[in-house]
């Protein structure tokens, strides 16, 4: 039996995890007796669970919140919770505050617990922890130069995890994500969110704005892929993961007039019509600064697995999110 704390339980990953864990009924071969899910926001309750479930409202970086989180010593954290990156950029005393004082009080509130208790911490990172100038191809050792506050803060994170678990205080895992399309819901503030907008509101009828160049290369991966990874990692053996904890998650690379193709063989040039262009001269420097083309090899071999073509992530969100259709 094992208890599991989810942070960020209430945002999109976090529910989407919620509902898989939920489903399997267990993790790593253990049933799962209970679950925390915590958030800013209290998170939905989950249908179908026979164990205990906790939903909690609060914030990691607030004073004494992480220990309450971790007093009930969960064998296994997903530490989703954060501001996103376009948020991260104009709010500047936010993204500190709960991107990186909010990893720094969960480990804390770990390390206070003593007694030997030395959870599974999954951390979810992000491939902003790269900066241009770039190779052509990005392997986990090119060096961490991010351009954008919420790059520095996962970078920041990743060391704090590191040093952390070399310490022996946990047993640590970060995993880059790439961007994750297409998010169902409603626009948030990441940056990147145009990625999932030029596919999720055509298919719903709705008009999209495109601010940057179709020529744009990036890497996707499906929120599938993205509880895919999450799961991957809380069972991975510490002697197959190495000194070097930190690592990214592959994807579907591709350029958005590629994105657009796949759209329009899927659903159509009416569809794919509503796409409308308008420079947004932030999001386009934002984007600039991110890494095009992920070498993945490292976190293919210890057997991560993401989408092979754009195609793919399309027909993942029109079945799982759209109810297996669109408005043409």
């Amino acid at each position: 039996m094992t208890h599991i704390l989810i942070t960020g339980a209430a945002g999109m990953i976090g529910r989407k995890l919620t509902e898989h864990l939920v489903s399997q009924g267990g993790l790593n071969g253990k049933s799962i007796e209970r679950l925390t899910l915590l958030d800013v926001v209290a998170p939905p309750q989950p249908a179908g669970f026979a164990g205990k479930i906790d939903t909690i409202a609060a914030d990691l970086s607030s004073p004494g919140e992480a220990v309450k989180a971790v007093a009930e010593r969960p064998e296994t954290i997903f530490h989703l919770a954060g501001v996103v990156s376009g948020e991260a950029e104009v709010d500047f005393d936010k993204g500190y505050r709960v991107n990186l004082d909010g990893m720094r009080c969960l480990l804390e509130a770990i390390r206070a617990t003593g007694n030997g208790y030395r959870p599974k911490l999954v951390y979810t990172s992000s491939i902003a922890v790269f900066g241009a100038p770039f190779p052509p191809s990005i392997a986990d050792e090119f060096h961490l130069t991010p351009l954008t506050s919420y790059g520095t803060q996962k970078a920041i994170g990743e060391l704090l995890l590191a040093d952390y678990t070399r310490r022996g205080l946990c047993e640590g895992i970060g995993i880059r994500l790439p961007t994750i399309v297409v998010r169902p819901g409603k626009p948030n503030r990441a940056a990147s969110g145009f990625f999932s907008g030029i596919i999720r509101e055509p298919l719903a009828g709705l008009e999209a704005t495109l601010p940057v160049p179709e020529t744009v290369v990036h890497t996707h991966a499906s929120p599938r892929a993205a509880v895919g990874f999450l799961i991957h990692a809380a069972g991975l053996a510490r002697d197959k993961l190495g000194a070097r904890i930190n690592l990214s998650m592959p994807g579907v690379c591709c350029t958005v007039a590629q994105q657009i193709a796949a759209l329009r063989r899927i659903a159509g040039e009416a569809v794919a019509a509503r796409i409308r262009r308008e420079t947004d001269p932030l999001v386009a420097r934002i984007v600039e600064g991110w890494p095009q083309r992920i070498d993945a090899r490292r976190a293919r071999d210890l057997g991560f697995e993401a989408e092979s073509t754009f195609e793919e992530i399309v027909r993942i969100h029109i079945d799982e999110d759209r109810g297996g259709s669109f408005v043409a």
